[in-house]
């Protein structure tokens, strides 16, 4: 141990309260010269850090005189030209969250001799929209590592990952864990409720194994079990620590203490300045110099000097035989000779008689004494003549001293306000989805305990994006599933559309052909190449004027049988060719059904034309008694196409004779089988004309 080189020294202290009754006449300064002291004592014995335990500020907003008299004290005695001898070998962005990012000595514009490094307490935690502190204004001058702050969750237990500050000084190695203060039953269900607390150890190095790290844990929590659910029980905390700084208690028990089965050690350093009146309080006030080397530690607790000496005394009445308990002369006159040995006692102590602190007297049934009016004897000689009796019922006596609590802590409104809350949901049965119980527990106590007026406001916009974020989250999914529902339908809809796209194509491909065959015989000028072409321009022309013939001979009477034959005749002398007549029949077969296609409405020139073909097609004997009898088709008007239509005889006797003169070209062979084909055609022919006459 006698290595220094390889030995890191730490001051440790906690609960220094700074502004504590700043505006009391006597005891203003009281804090600012312990907190002095101990910055005194780091600088005396050379110690690389000092290492403090939360409660820097005693008011969470700390007013200006004092935040100016800490930042005074801090570089009168940090900033100096000493050089650090150790390293944090770690990731400090994740230790300090801060924007710089660093331990305060690394930067270049600081010269840093006594680093310091503090978690906050339940006084001076963060608040607020921006979860700030008055630590971090310290950070931000550079003045104090700020570590150990953990963001928690809006709602639920919460989970929290604790990162060490992993320090190296020669051969020894240090990792630092901490772990600022957390509401306590909300802490006690999170170490009870697995991965809720997540410690992260050192990586193993070549030059460090795990197993060679000293672990220390500092943390700001209630250790007295007067209630199991508001405290931490030692044996939450892991195996793996070897020393541990308990801070948020005030009373000095600075040796360390074993736990048993645990394997580590707490040291409780207590208050530097009595904030209660309280036996715990009332003993000495030692801060702890810690000095490891590898895997050992040498603990060495120092006094402080400049902390107001306080003088506590019980007094029960009921057991002073000498006292007469109706008689208030005698009891006056045996407390103020129990003030007065007090007062002795500490002068024989003191440096001056004004640092004499509060006896307390507990009284058990008697009358109550005015303890101004018995204080004012004891104005100069003692700090607080105003409050130097202080009453207490007999049930309170047999209290041990463990069981006594912090005055403060007594009146927390956080228990109180949460039971409240509670009840009242629970009564309204009110569901409470978006703000936790538990928040506005918070909320209430930031409020009503640390004058933060804008707890409430804070809460909702941190529950709030919490939703949000949840919501967006929720959508994201959501829309992901939709999208891949549109493509999947769009991917369908795009085969369908090209599957129909294909069959039109198709459709339009074998239309086309027919169109350009038909377009190609008809404006040849040369020989025809192909008979059934021919044809079918022959019976397209003759189609035609069939039509006119009809419309003709319907609106003439009589008049037209006399071209129905004539068209009959004509066509009968050009019956010599098989293809052309097997084309003629398959051509007006083809036409009757894509005419019924292209205009279904049209039932009259349906049945005109299938009248004409019949009849062209039919033997002379059997024309000759139909075109004298028929009559003119139902629901069509005489005059409607007759007047469209007339004075077009011409055309049809060139078309007669153009069928004259196509008769030589044909070979008398064909005339039977012409006569075949046309009988197998004209049966189906007269059974859709006689379909359409029954109509």
């Amino acid at each position: 141990m006698d290595d220094k080189s390889n030995m890191l020294r730490v001051l440790i202290a906690t609960d220094c309260h700074l502004g504590y009754l700043e505006k009391d006449e006597i005891r203003r300064f009281d804090s600012f010269q312990a907190f002095e002291e101990i910055c005194s004592i780091a600088e005396q014995n050379k110690v690389d850090f000092i290492l403090l335990g939360g409660d820097l500020f005693h008011e969470n907003k700390p007013s200006r005189s004092t935040l100016v008299k800490t930042i005074e004290t801090l570089r009168r005695y940090c900033l100096n030209d000493r050089p650090v001898q150790f390293q944090v070998v770690s990731d400090q962005t994740v230790n300090f969250q801060n924007v710089f990012g660093h331990v305060n000595y690394e930067d270049p514009h600081f010269n840093v001799g006594l680093p310091v490094f503090t978690i906050h307490g339940n006084h001076d935690d963060p608040a607020g929209v921006d979860n700030l502190s008055a630590i971090d204004i310290l950070s931000a001058s550079n003045l104090v590592n700020y570590f150990g702050k953990m963001v928690l969750g809006g709602s639920g237990v919460g989970q929290i990952t604790l990162h060490p500050i992993l320090i190296r000084k020669g051969t020894t190695s240090v990792a630092l864990y901490g772990l600022g203060n957390i509401r306590d039953e909300r802490l006690n269900r999170m170490f009870q409720t697995p991965h809720a607390v997540q410690w992260i150890r050192p990586g193993h190095q070549e030059a460090c194994p795990v197993s060679n790290w000293f672990n220390i844990l500092v943390l700001h929590q209630n250790r007295i079990k007067t209630n199991p659910k508001n405290a931490i029980n030692e044996h939450f905390l892991p195996r793996f620590l070897d020393f541990v700084v308990w801070g948020h208690e005030h009373e000095c028990l600075v040796d360390p203490q074993e736990v048993p089965g645990m394997g580590f050690h707490i040291t409780q350093p207590g208050s530097s300045v009595a904030t209660s009146l309280i036996d715990g309080e009332a003993k000495p006030k030692h801060v702890l110099m810690l000095e490891i080397k590898g895997s050992q530690y040498r603990p060495t607790k120092i006094p402080l000097k400049s902390v107001r000496p306080f003088e506590y005394a019980e007094v029960v009445l009921k057991d002073e035989a000498d006292i007469d308990p109706n008689d208030q002369a005698s009891v006056l006159e045996h407390l103020d000779k129990v003030v007065r040995n007090l007062i002795d006692k500490s002068s024989k102590r003191a440096v001056s008689r004004s640092q004499l602190k509060l006896p307390l007297v507990d009284y058990s049934g008697f009358s109550t004494i005015n303890p101004q009016r018995f204080g004012q004897k004891y104005v100069g000689k003692v700090a607080n003549p105003q409050d130097i009796l202080i009453f207490s019922k007999a049930a309170k006596k047999r209290q041990s001293v463990e069981e006594k609590i912090d005055a403060s802590e007594k009146l927390r409104p956080e228990e109180l306000n949460q039971q409240n809350i509670e009840a009242l949901v629970a009564e309204s049965n009110l569901k409470m989805e978006i703000l936790p119980v538990n928040d506005l527990d918070i909320a209430l106590h930031d409020f009503v305990s640390k004058d933060d007026k804008m707890a409430f406001y804070s809460c909702l916009q941190n529950n709030l994006e919490e939703t949000r974020n949840k919501l967006v989250a929720e959508a994201d999914t959501l829309k992901i599933e939709e999208n891949l529902i549109v493509k999947v339908g769009e991917c369908m809809q795009e085969r369908v559309k090209e599957r129909s796209l294909r069959s039109k194509e198709s459709m339009r491909t074998t239309t086309g052909s027919q169109n350009i065959q038909g377009t190609r015989n008809e404006n040849a000028t040369g020989p025809t190449f192909s008979d059934e072409e021919d044809t079918r321009q022959m019976l397209s022309i003759s189609k035609s004027a069939q039509r006119r013939g009809g419309a003709s001979r319907r609106g003439r009477g009589r008049g037209s049988s006399s071209l129905k034959q004539m068209t009959l005749d004509g066509t009968m002398r050009t019956r010599h060719s098989e293809r052309s007549t097997s084309g003629s029949a398959s051509v007006a077969t083809r036409s009757i059904v894509d005419e019924g296609i292209d205009s279904p409405s049209s039932e009259e020139r349906e049945r005109d034309e299938l009248h004409d073909l019949v009849e062209n097609s039919e033997p002379e004997e059997i024309k000759k008694d139909k075109g004298r009898k028929r009559a003119a088709p139902r629901g069509r008007g005489r005059g409607s196409t007759s007047s469209a239509k007339r004075g077009r005889k011409s055309d049809f006797t060139s078309i007669q004779s153009m069928l004259m003169n196509k008769d030589g070209d044909d070979d008398d062979d064909d005339e039977d089988d012409i006569s075949t084909r046309l009988k197998k055609v004209q049966p189906q022919v007269t059974r859709n004309y006689g379909a359409i006459r029954k109509r």
